[in-house]
């Protein structure tokens, strides 16, 4: 995982604070359990646990599978340990210190349009806040890493449902390159952020 930013941690912690997530997480540390079974276990209704759900799963630190009508629902160890790692090691730490008057203003942007479960409320209209949610979303990407179209799908899907328009806006900035249905994140210097002309 890339290194940790102040939106990610802010938005981790967002869905965290919430009891019944926090319930969810240790019913699954234990062993994958259906909708059904969470909500009979905390009850609650059906819907409101699969909203919990897809919290998590924006997060990364839940995945499901289907087995015929049923979907099994599991903790992935392995995304919360990274994401421990990367938001709460020594630097990620030293950074939270920072006074929001030094936060950067890129930052400011992203925690804006971020929901408690991390995923972005919208894609900014304007030019300046769209460059720094583009920015921070292609930093999501390792560079010197292929990916194939359903790869780079599936991880701008956890933040917002309109991938095709984030795929095609990196390859306008040139933050991304694309060839026969992969893409690489290209070097910062490369990219064109500034209006041309």
């Amino acid at each position: 995982m890339p290194d940790a930013d102040l939106p990610m941690l802010l938005a981790f912690f967002k869905a965290m604070s919430n009891e019944s997530r926090l319930r969810i997480v240790g019913l699954l540390a234990a062993r994958e359990r259906s909708v059904r079974e969470l909500a009979d276990l905390l009850g609650l209704k059906e819907p409101t646990v699969s909203h919990h759900l897809t919290a998590l799963k924006s997060l990364g630190i839940v995945v499901a599978r289907a087995e015929g009508v049923t979907r099994w629902h599991a903790l992935r160890l392995e995304a919360l340990s990274d994401l421990n790692r990367s938001l709460l090691e020594q630097p990620g730490v030293a950074g939270i210190a920072l006074q929001p008057d030094e936060a950067s203003e890129d930052e400011r942007v992203v925690a804006g349009y971020l929901d408690a479960s991390g995923r972005l409320t919208a894609i900014p209209a304007s030019r300046r806040k769209r460059i720094a949610v583009l920015k921070w979303l292609v930093r999501q990407f390792d560079e010197g890493r292929r990916y194939r179209e359903g790869e780079v799908n599936e991880i701008l899907k956890r933040r917002h449902e309109d991938c095709a328009t984030l795929r095609r806006e990196f390859i306008g900035h040139r933050m991304m390159a694309r060839e026969a249905g992969v893409y690489w994140r290209l070097p910062e210097p490369q990219w064109r952020l500034a209006p041309e002309g």
